[in-house]
């Protein structure tokens, strides 16, 4: 399925990010087994049954057991997906990456049948909150500047808001915060490199980090986010959303003024005018 061509800049180095994801360790993707749990529960709740499911996922053998007969389909920015083949495409923990997150939901949108369902679990704006802040405050102490090291991810909101832009209807979003602790600064590093889910903005600083930097950043991270037992917390916000294709069956909103019973009728009280 092929997207028009865009002239705007990447946010993301994809090519980067294929070669760090072609190295990761299979222990360390949780985050993406906690997406499955996720998409199996919404599913269950869902009185469908779906014949012709299709899953867009950087790592295939994580959803091998998942759908029966599902077709997986790689995380690129044309995805291989045959328009209107599909009652169900889950794009699982990879809108967090793509450079064009519209054009990917609109892929998806164009892959279902009337009535398809569109299920999206990817990373939100609460990911890695405290890494975040402790970074940004001791590279500035120490540098005096500030670089792009954590990509920027959508909010709860304004990732709801783009399936209403890829045309489904009934869009839902709620999130899913996630919690793991770590030993250390470097105990996190290592894992976020051993899932691939490491800085790959275009414009990241490509010159090695003072270790000062890593650091104070410890500190800072120990002093206002530690647990009582030491340890690092860090939230990983897993962001749902739900979609469906249109269809003449689903429900509509009444036209406005189309109601046959006032509100205060239906409340059983009376109707006022409110005072100047």
């Amino acid at each position: 399925m092929k997207m028009p061509a865009s002239n705007a800049p990447s946010l993301f180095d994809r090519a980067t990010l294929r070669h760090r994801r072609a190295r990761v360790k299979d222990e360390a993707l949780f985050l993406h087994r906690a997406a499955v749990d996720e998409v199996q529960d919404r599913l269950s709740m869902v009185k469908r049954v779906f014949t012709a499911p299709a899953i867009v996922t950087p790592f295939a053998h994580i959803w091998r057991d998942a759908l029966h007969g599902a077709t997986r389909v790689a995380d690129e920015e044309t995805l291989e997906l045959t328009p209107g083949a599909h009652d169900l495409v889950v794009h699982a923990m990879a809108l967090h990456w793509a450079n064009d997150p519209v054009g990917q939901l609109i892929q998806c949108h164009r892959a279902l049948r009337p009535d398809g369902l569109l299920l999206t679990v990817c990373l939100g704006g609460e990911t890695l909150h405290q890494l975040r802040a402790a970074l940004v405050q001791a590279e500035i102490e120490v540098t005096g500047g500030l670089s792009p090291r954590i990509a920027p991810m959508g909010e709860l909101r304004d990732l709801g808001a783009l399936l209403q832009r890829a045309g489904l209807a009934l869009p839902v979003a709620d999130a899913v915060p996630v919690t793991a602790e770590y030993r250390d600064l470097t105990h996190l590093m290592q894992d976020l490199r051993a899932m691939a889910e490491t800085n790959v903005l275009t414009n990241r600083l490509k010159t090695p980090t003072r270790r000062k930097v890593f650091e104070r950043a410890q500190s800072i991270y120990a002093e206002h986010f530690a647990t009582p037992q030491g340890r690092l917390p860090a939230t990983f916000e897993l962001i749902c959303l739900t979609g469906w294709s249109p269809d003449d069956s689903q429900p509509k909103p009444l036209r406005p003024g189309s109601a046959r019973m006032r509100l205060a009728e239906a409340l059983g009280t009376s109707e006022g005018k409110l005072s100047d």
